[in-house]
């Protein structure tokens, strides 16, 4: 379908998570008490994952997995209501304040800048070589990820997010759109059918039949969502990449 009409589905799982706080006296209501939590530096994959976690970017998920989320999607790729989800989306960590539990803790990145706050409501421990193997098939170290599991902590934590402030973005702002945001620029295209295609390099002479030949397929909007985050070692760069898709 086309026109000023067209709809486009429902968020995947039925809503599209939001935790950002939007008023800005609420937002300096929350800062000023982040300033006196415990607070526990995330590190900048995780930095990433709150990030994506805040704009519904995950959706459903409204927060760092707990352990019966996390240990479904290890076995089955599901959530534990049966929602389809490929990998555990989870927070590690090294240290915790003492008695944790219900307590709430500030998150900052590494420059120490305040993003949030978490009220820790579960933490359990996590198994590198059952994991690496569940999802990377892997548990050799001379993987990137699975190198990187090793300095990640023996904690996972997950609860209530508050998030105050998003990392800035400089480069290609007009093209940085969070899923509100695309939702409601293929609206404005006219379009509920939309093809996506994701990629981590630019694309090839094929990729780019395949995605026009999708586009006539079923008359519709193409999404080009390149990864701009942690990538593969020796990727090309993320600058480059965008450069080429336009």
């Amino acid at each position: 379908m086309k026109g000023k009409h067209a709809k486009l589905i429902s968020p995947y799982g039925g809503r599209l998570v939001s935790l950002c706080v939007s008023e800005e006296e609420k937002k300096k209501e929350l800062f000023d008490k982040a300033l006196s939590l415990p607070s526990i530096r995330l590190s900048a994959r995780s930095e990433l994952d709150l990030e994506l976690l805040s704009i519904g970017a995950f959706s459903p998920l409204d927060r760092f997995m707990g352990k019966d989320d996390y240990e479904r999607v290890l076995e089955e790729m599901r959530l534990k209501n049966g929602t389809l989800f490929p990998i555990p989306i989870t927070l590690p960590v090294n240290e915790l304040p003492s008695n944790p539990l219900d307590k709430e803790i500030t998150l900052r990145n590494v420059k120490n800048e305040i993003l949030g706050i978490m009220r820790i409501e579960e933490i359990y421990e996590w198994d590198l070589e059952k994991e690496a193997l569940h999802i990377l098939k892997t548990n050799d170290p001379s993987h990137p990820l699975v190198a990187e599991m090793f300095f990640w902590g023996k904690y996972y934590i997950s609860g209530e997010l508050k998030v105050i402030a998003l990392p800035k973005r400089y480069g290609f702002r007009d093209l940085y759109l969070k899923p509100q945001e695309t939702r409601e620029k293929l609206t404005q295209l006219g379009h509920s059918n939309v093809v996506a295609f994701q990629t981590r390099n630019p694309p090839h002479r094929a990729h780019e039949e395949i995605m026009k030949r999708a586009m006539e397929k079923i008359n519709g909007a193409l999404l080009l969502h390149p990864v701009v985050g942690i990538t593969k070692p020796g990727d090309v760069d993320a600058y480059t990449r965008v450069r080429c898709y336009k």
